[in-house]
């Protein structure tokens, strides 16, 4: 079988540990796949070799010998933990440079290292919640779908960066029947299983107790999950999110479809906090991320653990292969 096209790696705040941690997942999977980082090779701890390409073709012939770059200049030098927000529109480029590769073809799909929202925000005026509603904006959709995955669990968030007080109004009918729609699809079509069963969760302890605890899973929820069973759709719900972890639940489906952020990203994160992937489903493109932040604590001291970037071009890989 032909392999895919080598992944583009963003190189996302230079200041944080992504940079730490994709030279040691370059070391980790040389052997195995191909990718590239866009970014400044200045800014590079050097712990690995690296070679600047001049194109994406060149990324599979670097790879055994050292961490493909394909070159993007910044204003400023690295400061490990300290971001410079002169850096905030060359990260932004990078993604969009990986991002257009990606559509493109060039790149088999993007694996986005981790920002830092308010350097964006703050040096470039960078108008988007996260990675999700850019990547959707540049792949010109409305919605895309945030899943983070890990081989015990899939989660979906159907309402993500916004305030816990919000979520009521934002659970709209239309937007939960677009993410299980956008779910079920990419699980067949990125993940291979043919007929996806999916868990909604409610919004309200215990699913609204027959409205003792709420109405929003009743008035809301549960009608959107009977017109999607009746068109076929294997779904389960709402059900109460406080029973829906533990290993026997999730034996009965493939991903859980949950009301909000933390709902959806605290299980996960409890049972494989290190192995997580952020994946984008929805989008004209692969792409998938490591499931952690900047952790500019830690950043340039060598010490940051690299296995959630190395499980999201694992991961990347697999999806550009079955695609």
């Amino acid at each position: 079988m032909t392999s895919p096209a080598p992944i583009a790696v963003s190189c996302g705040e230079p200041a944080g540990i992504g940079l730490d941690i994709i030279e040691k997942a370059w070391d980790a999977l040389k052997a195995d796949m191909s990718f590239f980082l866009i970014g400044d090779p200045a800014h590079l701890p050097g712990a690995v070799p690296c070679k600047v390409i001049a194109s994406p073709t060149e990324a599979a012939g670097v790879m055994p010998s050292a961490l493909p770059v394909l070159a993007q200049d910044f204003a400023a030098p690295r400061m490990p933990g300290v971001p410079d927000a002169t850096h905030a529109k060359h990260i932004i480029t990078a993604i969009r440079r990986g991002t257009d590769l990606a559509m493109s073809g060039a790149a088999s799909a993007i694996c986005t290292l981790p920002i830092h929202k308010k350097a964006l925000k703050d040096g470039a005026d960078f108008p988007y919640p996260g990675h999700t509603e850019f990547l959707a904006h540049l792949g010109g959709i409305d919605n895309a779908v945030m899943m983070l995955a890990s081989d015990q669990l899939r989660v979906v968030p159907t309402t993500i960066h916004i305030p816990l007080a919000d979520v009521p109004d934002a659970l709209t009918p239309d937007l939960l029947r677009d993410t299980i729609r956008i779910t079920a699809k990419g699980l067949r079509t990125q993940f291979g299983i043919a007929n996806p069963r999916l868990a909604v969760a409610g919004l309200n302890p215990h699913a609204g107790e027959g409205g003792a605890m709420g109405l929003e899973d009743a008035r809301i929820i549960a009608p959107v999950i009977e017109e999607l069973q009746a068109q076929g759709y294997d779904l389960a719900g709402p059900l109460p999110a406080d029973t829906m972890f533990h290993a026997a639940a999730r034996a009965r489906y493939d991903a859980a479809i949950c009301a909000y952020h933390d709902q959806a990203l605290i299980p996960i994160k409890t049972l494989d906090f290190d192995r997580g992937v952020n994946v984008t489903l929805g989008l004209p493109f692969i792409r998938t991320s490591p499931d952690h932040g900047t952790a500019f604590d830690i950043a340039g001291q060598g010490i940051a653990n690299p296995t959630s970037t190395i499980e999201a071009l694992r991961l990347a890989w697999r999806m550009a292969s079955t695609a």
